[in-house]
Parts: structure tokens; C-alpha cells; sequence
């Protein structure tokens, strides 16, 4: 049961093919060009009602068609389904190794999932490094997913989907925390709980960013430093400012700018219809998450229960390694 009832959203719902209010011409409107069968084609109005508090919500939250791709076996697809808590990372287009989790209880073993996706690309890679997946699904802690018919040439567009969409990858799920391809998780998952989210009392745990405080000034360096095209991200910038995001450096007291290597959450309505909120907007514009982050969060006003910790607990959480190679765009 939830402990919060004064949050107003009690219940989602995605919004699938199947639905009435599918409409064929949206697919056209101009700027959702990475829109597609995975995501659905969000149209602008959809876009802006979906930011509308109500206790249901209606929101595209990937997995739109069955045609849509990130296919999963039926056998992971169970084991999934099972987890109740769970750690996750993914690693597409061979582009990182891959880290075994360390500092976690016996406890934790028992009861927390850990799960990384990969697709075939980084499969063959791993498999030539002499890392073979046994019987049992597993290589060390890890439990490896297949994904087959990754729905977006943009690799990092498609880690954003157990990135973001957790709730809807475990949906039975209660807590989970994700971890970048690049960082080795060094923690035990309960004591993490305890200690970012249940002392707290919050439902969404993630870091400050450790230069820059401002979306503004984020999209300048963004662009500077050659993360993300120009055009785009003027694109993305224009649309903020013409809904009115603030120049604000602070949100209740804390950084307006997020650091998203590690997402530790709590599964339930409010939090899932952040996701999924974030994740079509990562779609709309550009994949640099930590662009759409404040944004989201300053028009989604319900959520309030955040834990932005500082720069010094998320190194204190992972071991950051780098990115070993540069994942490959699917073709």
C-alpha cells in the first residue's frame, strides 16, 4: 500500500495501438521524427495533457505495439516478472564490459534481482572477451537479458528503456535502482533503500549534477562539448522556454540539474508517470536526459518526495570505469 494518500495519481495507464485515441496522422507532426511503433507518436496536445494531474493517468510509455521491437524471451520475460526488487544496467552495441556488483549481503542475494540487458552486438563482443553466459541465465551476478529488435538506430536512445521504464520492464516490482554501463555497483541494494529512500521518506533518489546547476547553461555545454547537435537542441531549448521553465538554479533547495547515472526509485503511480513523462521527452528532443530531468519535474508539480544527494554519495555508491568503446548505431 502506498504510504503518501494525499498523492493525487492513484493509477496509469499507457496509452497502446489498440487504443481508440490512436490517431495515424499524429506520426506526421513535425519534430517527432524518432517517434515510431515503440514509443507512439505522441503529439504535442497528448504531450501537454499528459503533465495534467488526475487519479488516473493516461500516458505513452513505450512498449506502445506489439510490432514495436525490444523483444524479450518468454523465459526472461518470467524471471522479470518475478523480481520484486531489482538492480539493473544495460550495455548496447558493444560498448562496455561488463562490472560484477560488489559489497552486498547474503540478504540481498536472496532477495534483489540483477539484471543487465544486452543485445546481440554486445553479445558476440562479450563472448569473444570469454565471458559466456552459463545455464542458468547467469555470468557471475548477473542475470543477462537478450534484447532482440532494438527499436532505435541511437544506441543511447535505446538505454534509455531499462533506464527509464523499469516499472514497465518489472512490473511487479516495488524498488529498483539502475546503474550506467560505465560505473561498477559496490553497494548492498537494501542498505541503499534504507538509506537513500526510506530514511528520508522519499521515492525517487538521484544525483545532483557536479558542474552546472542551470538547464540553460547545461544546453550550452552540451553543444560546446558536442553531445547532441546544435539544431536539436535549440529545438528542445525554444519549446522549454515557450512553456515557461524558469532560469532557476534550485529546486526546494536543491540543485535544479541531475546527474543520472544512478536512479534509485520506489515503484508507484506518481513516480512511473515521472518516467515516463522524462522518457518521451528524451524521445521528442534529445537523448541528453539530464536536459529534460527539470523540466519534467517542474511541471509534474506532485512529485515532491525527491532525494537529490550530492556528488560525493554517488561516488560513494559506484566505481566509476569509463566507457570502455564506442557502441555501435544499428544499421
Amino acid at each position: 500500500m502506498n504510504k503518501d494518500s494525499s498523492v493525487p495519481i492513484k493509477k496509469g495507464i499507457y496509452i497502446t495501438v489498440n487504443d481508440t485515441s490512436y490517431d495515424t496522422n499524429s506520426k506526421h507532426e513535425s519534430g517527432t521524427t524518432r517517434f515510431n511503433l515503440f514509443t507512439g507518436y505522441q503529439t504535442l496536445s497528448q504531450r501537454d495533457q499528459s503533465f495534467k494531474v488526475n487519479e488516473t493517468s493516461s500516458v505513452h510509455c513505450g512498449f506502445y505495439s506489439d510490432n514495436g521491437g525490444f523483444t524479450i524471451s518468454n523465459e526472461d520475460e518470467s524471471y522479470m516478472h518475478a523480481c520484486k526488487s531489482v538492480v539493473s544496467t544495460c550495455a548496447f552495441g558493444g560498448g562496455d564490459d561488463l562490472y560484477q556488483p560488489i559489497g552486498m549481503t547474503n540478504t540481498s542475494l536472496q532477495k534483489v534481482c540483477y539484471v543487465v540487458f544486452w543485445d546481440e552486438i554486445t553479445l558476440v563482443a562479450q563472448e569473444k572477451q570469454g565471458h559466456i553466459i552459463k545455464k542458468d541465465g547467469l555470468i557471475g551476478k548477473w542475470r543477462v537479458v537478450i534484447v532482440k529488435n532494438l527499436p532505435f538506430r541511437d544506441q543511447r536512445l535505446n538505454g534509455k528503456i531499462p533506464k527509464m521504464l523499469a516499472h514497465r520492464l518489472f512490473p511487479n516490482a516495488r524498488y529498483s535502482i539502475w546503474v550506467d554501463s560505465k560505473s561498477q555497483f559496490r553497494r548492498d541494494p537494501l542498505g541503499v533503500f534504507e538509506a537513500l529512500l526510506w530514511r528520508s521518506k522519499s521515492v525517487l533518489a538521484i544525483s545532483e549534477h557536479g558542474a552546472r546547476s542551470n538547464v540553460y547553461d547545461e544546453a550550452k555545454a552540451v553543444v560546446k562539448k558536442n553531445k547532441a547537435a546544435p539544431e536539436e537542441v535549440e529545438v528542445q531549448i525554444a519549446q522549454y522556454h515557450h512553456d515557461g521553465l524558469p532560469e532557476d538554479k534550485r529546486f526546494n533547495g536543491k540543485k535544479a540539474l541531475n546527474e543520472a547515472s544512478v536512479i534509485v526509485r520506489e515503484h508507484m503511480p506518481v513516480t512511473n508517470l515521472f518516467m515516463c513523462l522524462w522518457f518521451n521527452e528524451v524521445v521528442r528532443f534529445t537523448s541528453r536526459d539530464q536536459l529534460s530531468f527539470p523540466y519534467v519535474l517542474w511541471r509534474l508539480k506532485v512529485l515532491k518526495d525527491i532525494n537529490m544527494f550530492p556528488v560525493c554519495t554517488r561516488r560513494y555508491l559506484v566505481n566509476s570505469m569509463g566507457h570502455i568503446r564506442k557502441a555501435k548505431p544499428l544499421e
